[in-house]
């Protein structure tokens, strides 16, 4: 019977701290989503808020951050996402990509034109996969090159459903520079290009990121990161009379992509 006692009281001692551990763990990634989401830097104040936690709870869990990497304290007290995290994102980027390609390879036998996936990074997108047409015409993305979201279909649909406030403040940080004499170079006309998609199911680059290009894209739902694909190819081949086949198998494919990239297993 003592050992049977015994073993009660352990385990009776350390579910409160194991469920401590997992609640502080859910608040800690919290704060780094939300980090993320406010451009990468904040004030403890400004955590507070948005999380609805107390600021001692913030201020613990910064600290043990800080001390991991994962978080950086600035000269001016606000805190900022810390260099360790690099490694854990270039890592989780090639992953993504490795689970993406045999998806993209389906689009390619089915459409016959390139296909890319992209993130959201930042304010910037970023290609991390790419399967290429075998025609001997074919665009090439090189996979890590980094653009901006105004010129690309990729960026539309990534922001297709963004408030505007959100839309204009990046569109100021990032300016808009005309890769094209097609690209969209105003907050307006970019705006408007959103409600288009959102009215389409789908973006378009009509040779607004590389003259004689043209791009079909759409964003994968509920992707664990904002997430889209893409088909690009000659303008002459990729004509608004073939986005009407092309752009169900690419609505397809990321609704297939959507429930691979949950990592959903049975209880």
């Amino acid at each position: 019977m003592p050992t049977s006692s015994a073993s009660t009281t352990d385990a009776s001692s350390k579910t409160p701290a194991a469920s401590g551990g997992v609640q502080s763990l859910e608040r800690a990634f919290d704060l780094l989503e939300r980090m993320a989401d406010a451009g990468g830097e904040v004030g403890l104040s400004e955590l507070s808020a948005a999380s609805g936690l107390p600021l001692p709870t913030i201020h613990r869990l910064m600290r043990t951050l800080v001390a991991c990497g994962y978080v950086r304290q600035q000269p001016n007290r606000r805190y900022s996402l810390g260099p360790r995290l690099i490694r854990l994102g270039e890592s989780a980027s090639r992953l993504l990509g490795t689970w993406a390609r045999p998806y993209l390879a389906r689009l390619v036998e089915e459409t016959g034109e390139t296909a890319n996936m992209a993130l959201l990074d930042g304010d910037e997108i970023v290609y991390v996969a790419q399967v290429p047409s075998k025609h001997s015409m074919r665009m090439f993305t090189e996979v890590g090159r980094r653009v901006l979201p105004h010129s690309t279909g990729v960026g539309k649909a990534l922001l297709a459903h963004t408030p505007a406030e959100e839309v204009r403040a990046l569109l100021a940080r990032t300016g808009m520079p005309a890769a094209t004499e097609k690209t969209i170079t105003t907050p307006e006309g970019f705006l408007d290009a959103l409600e288009q998609v959102r009215k389409a199911g789908y973006a378009v680059d009509d040779n607004e990121q590389e003259i004689g290009v043209r791009c079909l894209a759409v964003s994968v739902p509920n992707s664990p990161t904002a997430a889209a694909i893409s088909i690009s190819g000659p303008a002459g081949r990729v004509t608004e009379a073939v986005a009407e086949s092309f752009v169900p198998i690419l609505q397809g494919v990321a609704a297939e992509l959507s429930v691979a990239l949950s990592n959903q297993s049975p209880a």
